[in-house]
């Protein structure tokens, strides 16, 4: 009972924390938002993203169509609303995928040091020479465009950086008494590195996460806006705009509408990340 009291208590004081950030509240309202929309997609628009009906093609937005139709009579709303389901899950997936070999990696470098260390922070640093995005591109390239081509390449992409943080955190933390209480209690090194750091250091990869989020969104987009990513007649936003900036010049609400929503997402992500490290900040915590 005492123990939940206490649970209690902390998420009010971390709500409390995290509110004062309306940016950030901003940003988890429209990210809540989005994925509902998302989960209930096949409720709101049970017909479908592809559906074609060319003689309302290029329609302005109106109330039928709020953001309009596109070259093919298609509703951008609900492909919109289709697409958040395939941006979100993406951006989640391969922020994901990366950050959980980062931290393997950089818990291994941090801790141990010396040579393991070395050999795997050079390895990164050849990766981390590369721009990001570039480096993206050239895998998604290699293996062949596509979904599952993309999220390899953005996770892998997305792992140097991470590991280098972590690795300092660990290193921040691999020193302290209670460490040193761990190992006279003869706990294994993978206990102490799991059981005992990694609870240390989860509040700095939990918005490491989030903003991760923001960026695997943005890269897919990218990638898929080069026809390396999503494939038609798949909704994904960055194909969206593929897609629209053939008719932007008469037709701008085909690229204004995925463009802005990618902004807000991103954004919005930012602020949450933002209001997330301001709450869990270890010196705000007697506020």
């Amino acid at each position: 009972m005492n123990k939940k009291k206490f649970a209690n208590s902390d998420m009010i004081r971390f709500w409390k924390r995290y509110k004062r950030n309306r940016l950030a509240v901003f940003g988890l309202c429209f990210l809540a938002l989005l994925i509902i929309l998302a989960l209930f997609a096949n409720v709101i628009a049970p017909d479908g993203y592809d559906v074609q009906n060319y003689k309302i093609k290029f329609t302005n937005p109106n109330l039928d169509h709020p953001l309009g139709t596109d070259y093919l009579g298609r509703d951008n709303l609900v492909r919109m609303i289709y697409g958040a389901r395939i941006s979100l899950s993406i951006g989640v997936v391969t922020t994901l995928v990366g950050t959980v070999i980062a931290v393997f990696i950089g818990m291994l470098a941090g801790f141990y040091g010396g040579k393991s260390d070395n050999v795997l922070m050079r390895i990164m640093d050849i990766f981390l020479s590369i721009p990001s995005i570039l480096l993206s591109i050239v895998l998604a390239a290699v293996f062949g465009g596509g979904i599952l081509s993309m999220i390899f390449a953005l996770s892998l992409s997305s792992i140097p950086g991470v590991a280098r943080l972590v690795r300092a955190m660990v290193i921040s933390e691999r020193d302290k008494e209670y460490i040193e209480v761990a190992r006279t209690s003869r706990a294994t090194d993978m206990r102490i590195m799991f059981r005992y750091i990694l609870p240390n250091i989860s509040s700095s990869l939990i918005v490491l996460f989030t903003m991760g989020v923001a960026g695997g969104i943005l890269n897919a987009s990218t990638l898929s806006f080069l026809g390396l990513g999503a494939q038609a007649p798949m909704p994904e936003w960055g194909k969206m705009l593929s897609e629209g900036r053939n008719y932007i010049r008469d037709y701008p609400y085909l690229v204004l509408a995925p463009g802005m929503v990618i902004m807000l997402t991103v954004f919005s992500l930012n602020m949450i990340g933002d209001g997330l490290r301001d709450a869990l900040d270890p010196r705000l915590k007697g506020r």
